[in-house]
């Protein structure tokens, strides 16, 4: 229901971009962390992919109906600019095809059909600079390629400019102003959107910030954050799809 929450919000405030961070299709049947354990029993890759479809169809649909509806009605089309930063767990997908080569002319990023919904899709760990701000699903050290490590504060003075990624499950913002420039850098770090507990995370490890983060006035990278949760969007959306 959180997808159709957030599809509906999208509708309500019309942005001109919308930045999808990224892990849309979670992938278990792909995890090689739960090869061979009793977590992974059950799991089929067409059904991950059919719950992807599924998942987008929701978040996208109210934004679907209201172009339908302008059509109709011969009123201008609202079509925001819409990215997507491939995670690593759409990655899983094209680590399995590296590993069994047989199923390149079968399996790929195509299947989840990102593009068919319109998303201009970035590779993974490939930042998109969007009015100065990067976005990416992580920002990576350039010598290990893994995720910088600390606070939001540490990887905004390791990057040098405002980012906006996803992948650790926290809300983590640091800024600092450039008194030469006069601009407000920021580093967001926001990276769980869904509404159920990961078994993984333990008890208190689930209890995390889950939402979605609103820029107004972004240029030059500088912008306004506010920052919205997935509580508030289901008391005003409700729970019906």
């Amino acid at each position: 229901t959180h997808l159709s929450h957030i599809g509906q919000y999208i509708v309500d405030k019309r942005p001109e971009v919308i930045v999808h961070i990224g892990d849309h299709a979670d992938m278990p049947s792909l995890s090689s962390y739960d090869k061979g354990k009793k977590s992974a029993e059950g799991n089929r890759l067409a059904l991950d992919i059919e719950a992807s479809i599924e998942g987008m169809r929701l978040l996208l649909g109210p934004l679907h109906e209201l172009q339908k509806q302008q059509k109709i009605n011969k009123k201008k089309v609202y079509t925001p600019k819409m990215v997507l930063t491939l995670g690593n767990h759409e990655q899983r997908i094209m680590r399995h095809v590296e590993s069994h080569p047989e199923l390149a002319d079968f399996l790929s990023y195509d299947n989840l059909k990102y593009k068919e919904f319109g998303w201009d899709v970035y590779d993974f760990l490939l930042p998109v600079i969007i009015n100065g701000v990067a976005y990416c699903h992580f920002m990576a050290n350039p010598f290990t390629g893994k995720p910088y490590g600390g606070a939001a504060q540490n990887v905004l003075k390791q990057v040098g400019e405002s980012f906006c990624v996803g992948h650790k499950q926290t809300l983590d913002v640091a800024t600092r102003f450039l008194p030469a420039s006069g601009k407000q850098q920021w580093g967001i770090i926001a990276g769980a959107c869904y509404g159920h507990d990961e078994g993984y995370k333990g008890h208190q490890g689930n209890h995390h910030w889950r939402g979605i983060v609103v820029k107004h006035n972004v240029k030059e990278g500088s912008f306004n954050p506010m920052f919205v949760d997935l509580d508030y969007l289901k008391e005003r959306y409700g729970e019906s799809l």
